[in-house]
């Protein structure tokens, strides 16, 4: 007789996802009507849930750890409410395999599958995917980076310390002679890579062609006085026709790199990009408060960034320590790591620290890293600093090798008039 609840694992191959849950039932029957839920069962038995199907096609639990429970539903249930007034709300963290044939190398299946309707359950007060893991042969059949961080750095030209960057601003409202005039400055000064902002794709009064037209001309001349074209990802987020269209303009024109707004552009939109691309891709988060700011509900960044390495970004932005948004920097930092962190043999991605960001971070993002494989994004830091544009860049380049040769930045500045400057003029802030 076959156990059902668990299946031959000799004749299947699985992944699984880990998960915090919250619910009225105790954790290990939760467990099991997630994995019921999220494979071959339904909340009753089905005459066609066979022994044989259940060996082949369903979910099992593989982990429970309970946690402390606490007195009050973190999500309301209309479900829960109909049912009982619970004493308590049970917390706990869990593991579940699902077959690798339910899904497939289909990221729309995967994430259904992973993050679908256990999200709806009646049970949950609580769910939030932490993390993902899955065999090696598997990963490989999903698009992958193509370019990674040392493609990044060969397109950028770039190689052995961070890449300087910035984002064009004000983020919106420039006209595309106004956004080639900043380019110019921001070469001038010698940076690696510069960014269109989220917010600007493809304006009436700054269309994309038309700012393409002006901005590869200024980096061209450029790359021929430094030797390397300084990367510029500009935004080509729209529909799947147009994200290719706009790539190919991208790279037909000579330039080296392209944007997306992940979120809105979706998976599988970046996983098609991503095969057809020949210029690595710069994955913009913006939204991305929606997906995990709650503690209780969403998706830990260590499963959100092994999912858009599958897709294929090359970079993925991870927000800054000390900045302007509400993450707390330990969370960023945490996020860095998950982006160079092994992961089924996908290659990893560029993390991109940016939001109010300025050379005075880098001590701290060095010593939490101890790498040098990311991008040092700085709007304000750079463009804002008291001495102009190119002794902005010059405070970024300079904090960053005082920290890699461990060297307090007040000392390294004493012979350095731009970080000198930065750090009078930032800290004050």
């Amino acid at each position: 007789m076959i156990d059902s609840s668990q299946p031959d694992l000799n004749r299947r191959t699985e992944f699984t996802a880990r998960y915090f849950v919250e619910s009225s039932a105790p954790v290990a029957k939760v467990a099991d009507v997630i994995a019921g839920e999220q494979s071959s069962g339904t909340f009753l038995a089905l005459p066609g849930e066979t022994d044989e199907l259940k060996e082949r096609a369903r979910a099992r639990v593989t982990d429970v750890r309970a946690l402390a429970p606490v007195m009050e539903a973190s999500l309301a249930s209309a479900y829960v409410a109909r049912r009982e007034t619970p004493q308590l709300f049970h917390r706990g963290e869990i593991e579940i395999a699902f077959p690798v044939d339910n899904v497939g190398p289909n990221l729309p299946t995967l994430l259904s599958t992973i993050a679908g309707n256990l999200f709806e359950l009646g049970e949950v007060t609580g769910l939030r995917l932490l993390d993902l893991d899955m065999p090696p042969d598997y990963a490989a059949a999903f698009p992958g980076p193509r370019f990674g961080i040392a493609g990044t750095r060969d397109a950028a030209g770039v190689h052995g310390r961070p890449l300087i960057g910035t984002i064009i601003k004000p983020s919106i409202g420039l006209l595309p002679e106004q956004t080639a005039e900043l380019v110019d400055q921001l070469c001038a000064a010698d940076i690696d890579f510069i960014k269109d902002d989220e917010l600007l794709a493809d304006p009436s009064y700054a269309r994309f062609e038309a700012r393409l037209a002006a901005v590869m001309p200024v980096l061209r001349g450029h790359a021929e006085r430094l030797g390397r074209m300084p990367m510029y990802a500009i935004n080509i987020s729209g529909s799947i026709d147009d994200m290719l269209r706009r790539h190919d303009a991208v790279l037909a024109a000579g330039g080296n790199c392209v944007m997306v707004c992940v979120n809105w552009v979706g998976f599988a939109g970046v996983a098609h990009l991503r095969q057809h691309s020949e210029l690595p891709i710069h994955g913009h988060r913006n939204g991305w408060g929606a997906f995990t700011r709650c503690p209780q509900l969403g998706f830990d960044f260590r499963a959100y960034q092994k999912l858009w390495r599958l897709a294929g970004v090359d970079q993925l932005h991870v927000n800054g320590i000390r900045g302007k948004f509400w993450e707390p920097d330990a969370s960023v930092i945490a996020s860095a790591r998950a982006c160079l962190a092994p992961f089924a043999s996908v290659q990893p991605v560029m993390p991109v620290f940016s939001s109010g960001q300025w050379a005075g971070q880098a001590p701290d993002l060095y010593a939490s890293l101890n790498s040098v494989d990311l991008m040092h994004l700085a709007g304000g830091g750079i463009i804002g600093h008291p001495q102009g544009i190119a002794a902005g860049v010059a405070s970024m380049r300079e904090a960053w090798q005082a920290s890699v040769e461990g060297i307090a930045l007040q000392d390294y500045a004493r012979t350095r008039p731009a970080l000198r400057a930065a750090l009078e003029h930032f800290q004050a802030l």
